[in-house]
C-alpha cells in the first residue's frame, strides 16, 4: 500500500520534459511510482486542474541565525521551496568563538539587514567550530531541508582574530593553511561548499567593508584548496565584476573565478545582475562564462527572476527621507513602529523633514534613494514587478501640479503610515525586463539571489521561485516568456544538481518526494506587509504567496493553501546525496 498517491495532476517533473498527465505514488518518504499508477493508498490528493513539480529548491539564502529560533523557515517555505542552502556571500555565524558573536551579529546586521537585537536574543550559540553548528542545527527540524557552506568571513575572523575584520589585513601562510584545514573539516562533517564576498556593498553595521573584500588571490587559492584535496563542495561568491564599467576591473575579477575555479577542480557559481552603472557588463561577464565552460570548468552565473529592488516606507528600514536629521532622531528614538507613525504624522515634523530634504544631496545609491522618485512606485495587489514610468511617484506628482518630495510624503503617510514603494534598482536599468529574460535564458545559469531569510526591512525576494513561474510562464509586458518545463527545471533538478543533491528535483522512483500542486492560473504574490515576530520583537517583510495547493517534503504535507501545517519533516542534509541512497540525514 501507498502512503500517498497524487491523482489527476499535470506532472512537470523538473527535467524539462514536456508536462504529461499523470499520478505519483508515496511511499516511505520517496517516490515510488509515477504515471498510471495503481493499488491503495493511505491517503488520496486529487490534483485535478493542477500542476505537480518537484519541490523547489533555493540555492542563495540565509537562514543560518533564524535556523536557531524559527522550525517554518519562511518566507522560502512559503513559496514552494522544500530545500535550501545557506550560508552564501561569505557570511555566517560558524565557526565562532565566544568573543566574537558580537561581531559576528553586527556583520550579518549590516551585510543581509537582520535585525542585531533578534539575532542577539535569538541565536542558541550551542556551537564553536562549523562542524558544531552543524551538529546543532542537526538536533533541530525544519520544514524544509537546509544545507550550509563555509563562510569566510567567519573563518577569517575565527582564524585571524581581530586583524581578519579588515579586509586590507593579508594573512599569514599558517593562517591560509589554517583556513584550508578548517574548510575542508567541515567538509568532511558535511559543509555544501565554500562562499566569500568580494562587494562593497556589503559592510557591517558600523559602516566597515566586509574583511573579505579584497582576499588575494593567494588566500582564497589556498583555502579552496580544501575542495580539492576532499574532493567534495561548491564554491559560492558575489563579485563587483557584474557592477562595474572598468573593463580591466571587471577582467581582473573574471581571471580570479577562473582561477579558483581551476584550483578547486569544483563547481563555482557567482552573482550576475544588471545595474544602472553597467547595463551591458552581463553580457560581457556571460561571454567569459562560456570560454570558462569550453575550457572546461564548471562555472555558473547565479541570477535573479525579476528587478531587485528595495522597499521603502515609513514603517520599512528605509526611506526617500532617511538621510536627514529630524527622520534619523525620530527613528533611533521612537520606541516602536506605532510611535515613529505618529511622530512622522505630525504636520510641523513633515515640514521640518520636507525642508531638511531639499538641500540634501549625496552620491550613488544614498543619492538615488533620496531622490529618485521617478523608480518608485505603489506596490499593487497582486504586485506588478515591470511597473511603468506614468506611474511612479514623480509622475503622480507631476499630474498633480505638486512638489515631489511633498507629494511622495503624503504617499507614505498613506495606510496609517504603512504604505510600501517599490524601488527597482537592480536589472532594470532599461525600464523593462529584457536583460532579466536575457541571463535567464542564457547557458551556465542558476536561479538564484532570492536571499531568504535576510534583508528583513528593506528586500523581499524570498517570493522569487513564484516569481519565476508566475510571471515567466505567462510573459512580461513585452511578451516575452521561457516554457514553464525550463522555469520548473531551473529551480529543482538544476540547482539541486548544482549543490549535489541529486537525491531530489525530479519526479521520478527514486527521488525524495517533495512536490508541490500549484494552480497555475491563480499563481501570483501579494504586496508585502511589515510583521513583527522576530525574536525582541523585530520586524520584517513578509509577502503571502497564492496558487500553492500543497506542498510536500518528503512525503509529509507542510503546507496546504499557503498554511503551514506545523511538520517539520526537515532536517540537516550534509554534502552531496545520491538518487535512491534513503533519507540519510544528520
Amino acid at each position: 500500500m501507498f502512503d500517498t498517491v497524487i491523482r489527476n495532476g499535470v506532472l512537470v517533473d523538473g527535467t524539462g520534459a514536456p508536462a504529461v498527465r499523470g499520478d505519483v505514488a508515496i511511499r516511505d518518504g520517496l517516490i515510488v511510482e509515477v504515471g498510471a499508477v495503481s493499488g491503495p493508498a493511505k491517503r488520496t490528493l486529487d490534483a485535478e486542474g493542477a500542476h505537480v513539480t518537484p519541490g523547489f529548491v533555493d540555492i542563495h539564502t540565509h537562514y543560518d541565525g533564524q535556523v536557531s529560533w524559527d522550525a517554518q523557515l519562511a518566507p522560502s517555505s512559503i513559496n514552494g521551496v522544500t530545500s535550501v542552502a545557506m550560508g552564501n556571500c561569505g557570511v555566517g555565524f560558524a565557526p565562532a568563538r565566544s568573543d566574537k558573536h558580537d561581531f559576528l551579529i553586527a556583520l550579518l546586521e549590516g551585510v543581509e539587514d537582520i535585525p542585531g537585537a533578534a539575532l542577539a536574543e535569538g541565536l542558541t550559540w550551542d556551537w564553536e567550530s562549523f562542524p558544531d553548528y552543524l551538529d546543532a542545527i542537526g538536533r533541530r527540524r525544519y520544514a524544509i531541508d537546509l544545507g550550509a557552506h563555509m563562510p569566510h568571513a567567519a573563518l577569517r575572523a575565527y582564524v585571524m582574530g581581530e586583524r581578519g575584520a579588515d579586509h586590507t589585513e593579508a594573512p599569514t601562510e599558517g593562517e591560509i593553511a589554517e583556513m584550508e584545514r578548517l574548510t575542508f573539516e567541515a567538509l568532511e562533517a558535511g559543509a555544501l561548499g565554500f562562499s566569500t564576498s568580494r562587494t562593497y556593498a556589503h559592510r557591517a553595521r558600523g559602516g566597515a567593508n566586509i574583511g573579505t573584500f579584497t582576499a588575494s588571490q593567494g588566500e582564497l587559492s589556498g583555502i579552496v584548496g580544501a575542495l580539492k584535496r576532499s574532493g567534495k563542495g561548491v564554491i559560492q561568491m558575489i563579485s563587483d565584476a557584474y557592477l562595474t564599467a572598468d573593463d580591466d576591473f571587471a577582467d581582473a575579477e573574471l581571471k580570479l573565478i577562473r582561477h579558483l575555479a581551476a584550483t578547486a577542480g569544483r563547481r563555482l557559481s557567482f552573482t550576475v545582475q544588471q545595474t544602472d552603472e553597467a547595463p551591458g557588463r552581463w553580457r560581457h561577464i556571460f561571454d567569459e562564462i562560456e570560454r570558462m565552460n569550453a575550457e572546461g570548468l564548471d562555472v555558473s552565473a547565479q541570477v535573479a527572476p525579476r528587478p531587485i529592488g528595495a522597499i521603502l516606507g515609513f514603517a520599512a528600514t528605509t526611506s526617500p527621507f532617511l538621510f536627514t536629521p529630524t527622520y534619523r532622531r525620530i527613528a533611533q528614538t521612537s520606541s516602536s513602529i506605532a510611535e515613529r507613525l505618529a511622530r512622522l504624522s505630525d504636520p510641523e515634523v513633515k515640514a521640518e523633514i520636507l525642508g531638511q530634504h531639499g538641500g540634501d544631496h549625496r552620491e550613488g545609491f544614498a543619492e538615488l534613494l533620496a531622490h529618485g522618485f521617478e523608480r518608485m512606485f505603489r506596490m499593487t495587489d497582486p504586485v506588478d514587478y515591470e511597473p511603468a514610468a506614468e506611474s511612479s511617484l514623480a509622475a503622480e506628482a507631476a499630474r498633480a501640479g505638486r512638489p515631489v518630495a511633498e507629494h511622495a510624503y503624503e504617499v507614505f503617510l498613506e495606510e496609517g503610515g504603512r504604505r510600501l514603494i517599490y524601488m527597482p534598482l537592480i536589472n532594470y536599468a532599461d525600464g523593462d525586463l529584457a536583460a532579466t529574460h536575457g541571463m535567464m535564458t542564457a547557458d551556465h545559469t542558476l536561479f538564484g539571489l532570492s536571499d531568504g531569510g535576510a534583508h528583513c526591512g528593506t528586500i523581499c525576494d524570498g517570493s522569487f521561485p513564484t516569481t519565476t513561474l508566475a510571471l515567466w510562464s505567462r510573459g512580461d509586458k513585452a511578451g516575452r516568456t521561457i516554457p514553464l518545463e525550463t522555469l520548473v527545471h531551473g529551480y529543482t533538478q538544476r540547482n539541486a544538481r548544482h549543490v549535489g543533491w541529486r537525491d531530489r528535483g525530479v519526479l521520478a522512483p527514486g527521488y525524495l518526494a517533495d512536490i508541490n500542486l500549484i494552480d497555475l492560473s491563480a499563481l501570483n504574490l501579494s504586496p508585502p506587509e511589515i510583521v513583527q515576530d522576530l525574536p525582541a520583537g523585530g520586524v520584517r517583510l513578509l509577502q503571502t504567496a497564492r496558487g500553492y495547493r500543497t506542498t510536500m517534503k518528503s512525503g509529509v504535507v507542510t503546507f496546504e493553501n499557503g498554511a503551514w501545517t506545523g511538520e517539520t519533516p526537515g532536517r540537516l542534509v550534509r554534502g552531496e546525496r545520491a538518487v535512491a541512497s534513503g533519507p540519510a540525514f544528520a
